[in-house]
């Protein structure tokens, strides 16, 4: 049995998903769970790229989201607008899962599902994935304090009506060189069914302007620009407040 979602009207699935964060929202600040339960995040970029790719057409984006979090497991989603160069206008996540800490790794294991609002009719771009990763602090280093990370994301039937299998591997760091600061960068590698693989990197830097507001400035960058010119290095300015 193929693990998917509903795919009878993107529109339709981007409205349900939408209309579920406002019901995660609703339960976590009505229930009697405390404050730092629930959170919130709104963000403004210059550029949305996922996967060293951007879903804007170089354009800016504006996203939200919401979690619950609850003794190690947590819910959520999380909306942006997009432009694929058709009719499809906004991406939908919905996630859940679970975060223990086993012999001081942070691990995280977790199912997620992308809706498209607007995709051509047959497109077939909404998809799950199943994610894997474990992060570790390693301490203080001659830059700050480091953290190092790795993750393995899956899906049986990926982005696009051609029903490819996807498989995204990454590695990741992060290090805190002085107060407020943050840099941190990442190498991830896609590989499709189809061939269509590249790999991809970020580094970027981030700085807490406020308690809630933070700026990151970063440089994306992929080995496929012959894919076109949303696989090209680009570099991208995200405003982010977090609640």
């Amino acid at each position: 049995m193929r693990n998917r979602l509903n795919k009878a009207s993107g529109r339709n699935d981007a409205w349900f998903a939408a209309a579920s964060i406002a019901a995660i929202a609703g339960l976590g600040l009505c229930s009697e769970a405390k404050a730092q339960d629930v959170s919130a995040n709104v963000a403004l970029t210059s550029d949305y790229v996922f996967r060293g790719v951007s879903q804007t057409q170089e354009d800016p984006a504006i996203s939200a989201g919401v979690d619950l979090t609850r003794n190690g497991f947590y819910a959520g989603g999380w909306a942006s607008n997009v432009d694929f160069g058709d009719d499809t206008d906004a991406e939908v996540d919905l996630y859940a899962g679970y975060r223990p800490e086993v012999a001081g790794y942070a691990l995280d294991f977790s199912v997620i599902g992308y809706l498209y609002a607007g995709q051509p009719d047959g497109a077939d771009y909404d998809y799950v994935e199943l994610k894997a990763a474990a992060s570790r602090a390693v301490g203080q280093t001659p830059f700050g304090l480091a953290t190092l990370g790795t993750a393995v994301y899956y899906s049986p039937d990926f982005f696009g009506a051609s029903e490819d299998e996807a498989t995204y591997a990454e590695i990741n760091g992060a290090v805190s060189p002085a107060d407020k600061w943050t840099v941190s960068g990442a190498v991830g590698r896609q590989w499709v069914s189809s061939d269509l693989d590249y790999t991809t990197w970020n580094l970027g830097a981030a700085y807490q302007l406020t308690d809630t507001l933070a700026v990151d400035l970063r440089y994306h960058d992929t080995d496929q620009h012959d894919f076109g010119d949303i696989y090209g290095a680009r570099a991208v300015a995200t405003l982010k407040a977090s609640f």
